[in-house]
């Protein structure tokens, strides 16, 4: 095993863990939460309430899918699980934004037709709420910034600013007894949330296209490896990614003399691995005399 995959073992690893200690803080707090939602009446306490109940099930997603990316490969799955966790934030971007339907609706009920809310019992569950998300952040924020732990942070600092806003309105209520601050501030938060979910929506489409990373210049890949001596061009380059910390490549390379390959090769893949972070690369030499092949989709 290469040193990059040790590190990105230990780092699934890791995550596991985080993910784990997380879930139980959350779900330990959820029923506390969602029954003082239901006692005051508040909007935007339930919604907190019901996106805390949401980060307790992302989160178990998220350690599920981290625990299954550890697994080796197989028959069937040559490249091992890395994408269980892509697939696992996926699941947890799109309960994240119908929770944002959900809240949308019932804020939007709830400033047609205003509820009394209990501004005391708001702001102490609240309270509490906030201290248990700060905490959970804190942990998540020490892992492994991998796109399954960065969609289940989404869920807590969702949360967390939720936690903030049914804060803000239990005591507008208590000072001034002005309801519609409840679904308003319900509805400036899902906002916030949606426009977060989309943002880590769009990364892990992108993985699943297996379309390029976006820090990766193609142009300036193959310019780099045709400047090693020996190698004429790189073409039919492809770049993607298995996981949010494993990326791939296969290249065909063009050669002024096939016999130098052994030589050229170990330097294209040294070169891959230290300057782009493409540790796992596929390449077939060639010389100026194969014929190209025709029909093949490729980036050229």
């Amino acid at each position: 095993m290469s040193g990059h995959e040790h590190d990105a073992g230990h780092g699934h690893a890791s995550s596991t863990k985080l993910l784990v200690v997380s879930l139980v803080f959350t779900t330990a707090y959820a029923g506390v939460e969602v029954v003082g939602g239901l006692w005051a009446n508040s909007l935007a306490l339930i919604a907190d309430a019901g996106h805390m109940v949401t980060d307790s099930l992302s989160l178990g997603i998220g350690a599920f899918a981290a625990w299954l990316s550890q697994r080796r490969a197989s028959r069937r799955h040559t490249y091992g699980f890395a994408r269980a966790e892509t697939i696992g934030a996926l699941v947890n971007v799109l309960f994240m934004l119908g929770v944002v339907v959900w809240i949308v609706i019932a804020a939007v009920e709830r400033l047609a037709d205003p509820q009394d809310v209990g501004g005391v019992t708001v702001m102490i569950v609240a309270f509490v709420g906030l201290l248990v998300n700060i905490a959970v952040a804190w942990i998540l924020m020490r892992g492994d910034k991998n796109m399954n732990v960065r969609a289940a942070l989404l869920h807590v600092l969702g949360d967390l600013a939720g936690s903030v806003a049914a804060l803000a309105a239990g005591l507008v209520i208590y000072l001034t007894g002005w309801l519609p601050i409840d679904p308003l501030l319900s509805l400036f938060i899902s906002l916030l949330i949606g426009i977060a979910s989309f943002n880590v929506l769009r990364d892990v489409l992108r993985v699943l296209m297996e379309g390029a990373p976006e820090d990766i210049d193609i142009a300036e890949i193959k310019q780099a490896m045709a400047e090693v001596e020996g190698v004429v061009e790189a073409h039919h380059v492809h770049v993607w990614s298995l996981s949010s910390s494993r990326r791939a490549l296969s290249a065909e390379i063009k050669l002024d003399e096939i016999g130098d390959w052994d030589a050229i090769l170990p330097q294209l893949q040294a070169l891959l691995s230290e300057r782009f972070g493409l540790a796992h690369s596929t390449l077939q030499p060639e010389t100026q005399q194969t014929p190209d092949h025709a029909g093949l989709s490729s980036y050229r």
